[in-house]
């Protein structure tokens, strides 16, 4: 996506959701949309306070919690219990090893296409359906995790 596009959809989004646009808010959804390790909140700020050294962790929480309400990111929920953000302008799914912790896209259009079942209806009204794969992954499961954690970067798509 170039800078043109990147700035479009944020300021789509950010009217769409009521937010007001800041450099902050620019460069944390910038982050997000080139980060292709699925990463904490605290790698985000680190990242990002290299070019903006006065950005505080309280506004990345607050800005991707926001963002999080208008469907811009999305909150990858892992087994080890910590969250890592990913963009949300994409339909896909992710697959997590549970030993080196890489989150791997991938996706799967039977599974978009599917209803849910009713019993879900039923129960109320969902806001968000996650499909998380966790297992090892293969450079785990030989004992390279190493390898693992340098190959983070490849989507499975």
């Amino acid at each position: 996506m170039h800078m043109t596009e990147e700035r479009d959809l944020f300021g789509r989004a950010c009217r769409e959701a009521g937010l007001k646009q800041t450099p902050q808010r620019m460069e944390v959804f910038r982050e997000i949309l080139a980060a292709r390790d699925h990463p904490t909140v605290e790698a985000l700020h680190g990242r990002i306070r290299e070019r903006m050294p006065s950005l505080s962790l309280d506004t990345v929480y607050r800005t991707l919690a926001a963002f999080e309400r208008c469907g811009l990111v999305c909150r990858v929920r892992c087994a080890s219990g910590e969250a890592r953000y990913d963009q949300a302008v994409r339909p896909h799914q992710h697959m997590a090893c549970t030993v080196c912790g890489v989150v791997t896209d991938f996706s799967w259009p039977e599974y978009e296409a599917m209803d849910l079942p009713r019993c879900v209806s039923e129960w109320g009204q969902p806001s968000v359906v996650h499909l998380v794969v966790e297992g090892v992954c293969q450079a785990c499961a030989a004992g390279r995790e190493e390898e693992a954690k340098e190959n983070a970067c490849v989507s499975a798509d």
